[in-house]
């Protein structure tokens, strides 16, 4: 199906700021499961001149502020096209092996609660058996709680106090994971919603690495692996290496955001037609 995707970050200051950074990671790739077939970024209506590819294979866009500016409109728009491959992306990335997304963050590292799912669940059988009783015992137990926090919560406290937004629950499930062991990382794009098209944050989920199938995706918020309504942006050990925008500023004055994302059938295409609860 073809999805169109409109993603506004307007940034507003109550002082002057004399110098901004920001690092964009807006552009999704083209990839198993997706095409992309039009896409601009453009930082207060002008396109960024400097963009590379990190380490982990996302495309970052920097741009740089050094005038006493009050407001920044970052904007991403475009269509893609994609199709369900049941959750498996496969192993065709090989920017970054699967062991890197071996490795604890402050926000994925196991404490009592974590290694006790993960305990319970290594008798469930083969790991991808385990992956989904995974994914299925962390949506039971974690109540999505939509928001953005400034802060990320870590997975040991959001399995505690059983809510958090897509975000958290992607951590939790990232850390059950590397627990079993398994490779896993986090995933940030955007998801088609049931007769939800306007959105204030992006979507997020998790991929474990398999031997025999690659990569494969889990979405432990909506207990189910991604699909044809699922668009993906940034990878990262965690999600501070998949933030859309990111960066420094000097300067005393507080910041404001307010993110508006649109996600919708492009003009040809059929509403979807599943029959889950998606949620952020």
């Amino acid at each position: 199906m073809r999805i169109a995707i409109r993603h506004t970050s307007h940034y507003q200051y109550d002082q002057p700021v004399p110098y901004a950074l920001q690092r964009l990671r807006l552009q999704p790739p083209s990839c198993p499961g997706q095409t992309v077939l039009d896409w601009q970024v453009s930082v207060d209506g002008v396109e960024p001149g400097i963009s590379y590819v990190d380490g982990l294979g996302n495309q970052v866009s920097l741009v740089q502020y050094q005038r006493n500016v009050r407001e920044i409109v970052v904007v991403a728009a475009g269509t893609v096209e994609t199709e369900d491959r049941a959750g498996i992306f496969g192993a065709v990335d090989g920017l970054a092996p699967p062991w890197i997304f071996e490795r604890d963050t402050p926000l994925t590292r196991a404490g009592k609660w974590v290694d006790a799912l993960a305990a319970d669940l290594r008798a469930e059988g083969p790991p991808l058996q385990a992956l989904h009783a995974a994914m299925s015992t962390i949506h039971d137990r974690i109540v999505y709680r939509p928001g953005r926090r400034a802060v990320s919560e870590d997975a040991e406290t959001v399995l505690l106090n059983g809510q958090g937004s897509s975000r958290d629950i992607a951590h939790v499930f990232i850390a059950v994971a590397r627990a079993l062991p398994l490779p896993a990382r986090y995933v940030s794009g955007y998801l088609l919603m049931d007769g939800v098209a306007n959105q204030t944050t992006r979507h997020a989920w998790a991929e474990v690495y398999l031997d025999g199938l690659g990569w494969v995706g889990f979405d432990a918020a909506n207990n189910t692996c991604p699909d044809e309504r699922y668009v993906r942006v940034a990878i990262g050990i965690d999600y501070r290496d998949a933030m859309p925008v990111s960066g420094v500023r000097t300067g005393q004055g507080t910041e404001t955001l307010t993110v508006e994302i649109s996600v919708s059938a492009a003009q040809g295409q059929g509403q979807s037609q599943s029959q889950s609860q998606s949620q952020l």
